[in-house]
């Protein structure tokens, strides 16, 4: 009986893709680059095959990011960083919205007492 990927081994696998395909390259260009064999590509994207520490830094240089983003779970946690970046982003806005209209009152009221 086969045995089934486990969940690193899949998460390789859908990042390798998902990179591979945000940089424009085939299979075979990405092959190339990282000093692999297509097959090897194939292999690694189709979860039947597991990856040496060269091998992975290789493809990591090839895709231009981090090792860590290849085996990191993908959607999720992305969004989830988004989100919360967003939210911050949103209140420091805020924030300088606020800081600027007080600050323009204040001149306005300096301009008024000064005529």
């Amino acid at each position: 009986m086969k045995a089934k990927p486990t969940t690193v081994r899949k998460i390789l696998s859908s990042n390798l893709k998902k990179y591979r395909e945000k940089s424009g390259l085939s299979q075979e260009k990405l092959a190339e680059s990282a000093a692999v064999s297509t097959m090897m590509i194939k292999d690694i994207e189709g979860c039947r095959t597991w990856v040496s520490d060269k091998t992975l830094e290789s493809l990591a240089g090839a895709l231009k990011t981090d090792i860590y983003r290849l085996l990191m779970p993908d959607t999720a946690y992305e969004e989830e960083i988004n989100k919360i970046i967003r939210n911050d982003l949103e209140d420091i806005t805020l924030k300088i919205r606020q800081d600027i209209d007080v600050t323009l009152k204040n001149a306005l009221s300096l301009r008024e007492l000064s005529t």
